[in-house]
């Protein structure tokens, strides 16, 4: 289909395989509508529906029941422009739920295994730990909301940041002055401080990327596969490392220590494992990063929160006096960058994604409002300036 052409249920169905009886059903319980109907009454498809159908058999596919997937749809419908965003949630799920299947096999396999060792029943212990893999399945509607709205906030950064040099390349230029041959980066996500600066990365380097998700660690794989020979990719929790005492030269911690629950334990594990005379960098953000966000929110209800104070926990305002006692000479670096929105979508769709109560307190009526609201404030302004308060802390290992 070209973009503005429509096309009818037996079109769709013969395209992608979807039975007839499935896209009439979709749209007798509001699932999928089309967009049109002709003057004999046919349904008639547009490319938007089709994006949407996509995401439909994603989430089925994932085991999201049809209620379920309704309304997640009826939820990103106002964000449903995006299809990059929309399509690297889905593939985050499925590596989320690739990850819990593996976890299964490997309890069926060791049951197996017990059967074959043992010529009576399987143990007690063995049965528990599978029915326990088996049980423990996800929230997948939540897994898939967690990574949508990952790709609204990167979304907001990426269109609106002044700062021509972006983060990640800002932050790799002071990287390549300070390190040494092998690099630890824990909490590695995506992989996108690395995808970023593939021109720049020194070939003696060794780098082993970690982090406590199977999913992230192999959208990270996945990225950076052309350079894997330089890579090792290993799930870890940065309060428990699996690596030997001093054992690199670099530990990079980038936007992630404010999301540990013991950070004497983390700080005393990334102490552990660097060299004598190691660096760590770790970047953090001040709690008046993003503040503007906040204030636009209870200007418009005082009841709206819209930041995460997870951030209390490690921040540029507190970062040193916690590094101190684990590393000397800690010196900050600040990131001189803030926003310039001019269109309310993507600030709206920022603030409804973040883990606080913004999504619930703006549905419908209030939904409608607020977003007139920006509107108009933008039409007064031209454009809204919010700040940006970012940097690093980079410390050399204190011998204890």
């Amino acid at each position: 289909m070209r973009s503005g052409d429509y096309a009818t249920t037996g079109q769709i169905a013969k395209k992608t395989g979807i039975t007839l009886r499935t896209l009439r059903y979709y749209d007798q319980i509001g699932l999928l509508s089309p967009s049109q109907h002709s003057q004999s009454s046919a349904r008639l498809y547009s490319k938007e529906d089709l994006i949407r159908l996509q995401k439909i058999q994603t989430l089925k596919y994932i085991g999201l029941t049809l209620q379920e997937i309704k309304e997640v749809v009826r939820e990103e419908s106002l964000s449903e422009h995006d299809l990059r965003s929309s399509l690297t949630a889905q593939k985050e799920t499925l590596r989320q739920k690739l990850a819990h299947m593996e976890v299964v096999v490997k309890a069926i396999n060791q049951a197996i295994g017990i059967m074959k060792n043992k010529s009576e029943d399987v143990e007690w212990s063995g049965l528990i730990e599978l029915i326990h893999a088996v049980h423990s399945e996800k929230d997948w509607v939540e897994q898939y909301h967690t990574a949508t709205r990952l790709q609204t906030r990167i979304q907001l950064y990426d269109k609106c940041s002044v700062n021509p040099i972006g983060w990640h390349r800002w932050l790799f230029g002071h990287l390549i002055e300070q390190s040494g041959c092998t690099v630890l980066e824990i909490g590695c996500g995506d992989g996108a401080l690395w995808a970023r600066n593939m021109d720049r990365i020194p070939e003696a380097w060794r780098v082993t990327l970690s982090d406590f998700s199977h999913g992230m660690l192999e959208e990270a794989r996945s990225s950076l596969g052309e350079r894997k020979t330089q890579f090792k990719f290993v799930m870890a929790d940065v309060q428990d490392i699996p690596f030997h005492d001093e054992q690199f030269d670099t530990v990079i911690a980038n936007n992630m220590l404010y999301h540990v629950p013991d950070m004497p334990k983390a700080l005393s594990e990334i102490h552990r494992v660097l060299k004598p005379g190691g660096r760590l960098f770790a970047s953090t953000m001040s709690k008046r990063h993003l503040q503007e966000v906040e204030q636009l929110a209870a200007a418009f209800d005082p009841e709206i929160r819209v930041l995460d104070p997870v951030i209390e926990r490690f921040n540029l305002d507190n970062g040193e006096q916690m590094l101190g006692p684990w590393f000397s000479e800690v010196r900050l670096y600040t990131y001189d960058d803030h926003l310039l929105v001019n269109e309310v979508r993507p600030l709206l769709d920022y603030i409804t994604s973040t883990p606080m109560n913004a999504r619930q307190r703006l549905t419908g009526a209030a939904m409608h409002h607020f977003e007139s609201f920006l509107n108009s404030m933008i039409e007064r302004e031209g454009k809204i300036r919010i700040s940006k308060d970012s940097g690093f802390f980079l410390g050399r290992k204190r011998s204890i």
